[in-house]
């Protein structure tokens, strides 16, 4: 199984990876579809109107999260990658009043959001919660083209096909291509056994098949940036976020404190704690903002992996810029493992297929970057896992604001304390990371819907919104 650290870690904009970043990648590869894909075309027809159906989870809490910004970006041809967050507003703003999209290389198309974007609450498409049906028409408004796709977690995006093609296999297919194809966390610790290598050389190993080394090194030292200037950016920030909670922004006031008391050397037990808490709270109040992150595997958890990484930098003498690409592709290995095997997907297990897999990530990296064995690494990823299995996606308002900015917070906790408890040991545990990942898939399957993020259960529906 071969999942790029790339994949997994996704410079884009907030304040989601499956509402915003996946909506915005299916719109531009709807674009291509109508310039370049293989479909009956009535000769002297021509597209001239488009529209989309947002379903499932996409149409419960896409308001919130940005959804119809992303789908209206996208088929303006932007990209997570390409799109600036300062200037979206305007691109909107026009669009919106000369309900027209123009994007690059295509002649132009009619689009009027306030009737050709619809949030369908009452369908959902059968191959994920996340489904999205984009159409094309003529100027007669004949379909000319109907497509549908799935967000399905972390920025990633399948069509109607390929869901049918993977629900058709027995199981998830083993990519033979890479000197280390693990498949889950047994055949990674057999494959280390077997090498001699650590989980970090294995994955580095897989990735060179595809880029040469300072390819890959480059990829992470941008992808490190990028988180490291959403931390800096959160922390300069302050002010009410948007979206009508009226949830104002903490991680700069907080920063302030602690750095008064590193400057006065005022004693603080819980110093690490702290610091750890205001550098994820400072990624997920931009993410909140719709500002440049990382999915870390997603936007929702986008918090937890650069928190600790910051942590390490900030409290282990020994930090250095190749321990951060370590710890990163460390972090995708575990990632990489739980999508393969479950979710990463807040709409399809809940929050523990977001926090709990960052969580899991970002303990996997620390441990291997403290020294850790393989059984090590594996088991601080297995303690940080198993202690998010059940928790709930309940955004309230549908905006990745409460309880999500806090619990990145707590994420980045846990995974500090799980790796430290698994270097502590001799990697030998109860629980395998193998069984905490499947229990997590089971959970996700028995959770009632209005937890996986609806905003119709839990926290969403029981805090008065001001």
């Amino acid at each position: 199984m071969f999942l790029s650290v790339f994949d997994l870690f996704k410079i884009g904009i907030g304040p989601s990876s499956s509402h915003t970043m996946g909506p915005m990648v299916a719109a531009e590869r709807f674009l291509r579809e109508i310039a370049e894909g293989e479909w009956p075309r009535p000769a002297g027809a021509a597209v001239s109107r488009l529209s989309v159906s947002l379903h499932g989870s996409l149409a419960f809490t896409g308001v919130g999260h940005a959804t119809d910004r992303a789908v209206i970006l996208g088929l303006q041809g932007l990209t997570p990658a390409s799109v600036d967050p300062d200037t979206a507003d305007e691109v909107l703003h026009k669009i919106r009043q000369e309900k027209r999209l123009s994007p690059p290389g295509h002649p132009g198309y009619r689009f009027d959001p306030e009737t050709d974007l619809v949030f369908d609450r009452k369908v959902t498409l059968p191959g994920h919660t996340n489904g999205m049906a984009f159409s094309a028409f003529d100027a007669d408004d004949r379909l000319l083209l109907r497509r549908i796709y799935y967000s399905v977690g972390g920025g990633f995006v399948v069509s109607e096909e390929e869901v049918q093609t993977l629900k058709e296999r027995e199981s998830p297919a083993v990519d033979r291509s890479v000197p280390y194809p693990f498949a889950n966390a047994r055949e990674m610790l057999d494959m280390a056994a077997q090498s001699g290598l650590s989980i970090t050389q294995m994955k580095r190993a897989n990735e060179l098949v595809y880029r040469s080394e300072a390819e890959l090194d480059a990829g992470l030292d941008r992808i490190w940036e990028a988180m490291n200037a959403c931390i800096d950016r959160g922390l300069r920030q302050e002010g009410v976020m948007p979206g009508g909670l009226k949830v104002r922004r903490r991680a700069r006031q907080l920063h302030e404190k602690l750095q008064e008391e590193w400057r006065n050397n005022r004693p603080n037990p819980l110093a690490a704690n702290d610091w750890l808490s205001v550098y994820a709270m400072a990624v997920n109040e931009e993410n909140a903002a719709g500002g440049r992150v990382v999915t870390a595997p997603t936007n929702g958890a986008a918090g937890v992996v650069p928190a600790v990484l910051r942590y390490w930098q900030k409290f282990h003498v020994d930090a250095n810029r190749k321990g951060i690409r370590d710890f990163l592709l460390t972090a995708a290995a575990v990632g990489g493992i739980i999508k393969h095997n479950a979710s990463i997907s807040g709409a399809e297990v809940g929050c523990q297929g977001e926090v709990g897999s960052a969580s899991a990530m970002a303990a996997a990296g620390l441990a291997a970057v403290l020294g850790g064995t393989p059984e090590q690494v594996e088991n601080a990823a297995e303690i940080a896992l198993e202690h998010h299995l059940g928790m709930t996606c309940d955004p309230v308002a549908g905006l990745v604001q409460v309880p999500c900015i806090e619990r990145n917070a707590l994420g980045a906790v846990k995974a500090v304390t799980a790796a430290s408890l698994a270097v502590k040991g001799d990697g030998k545990h109860f629980v395998s990371l193998d069984a905490a990942v499947e229990t997590m898939r089971q959970t996700g399957l028995d959770m009632n819907e209005r937890y996986k993020e609806t905003s119709l259960g839990g926290l969403a529906v029981n805090v008065v919104e001001c």
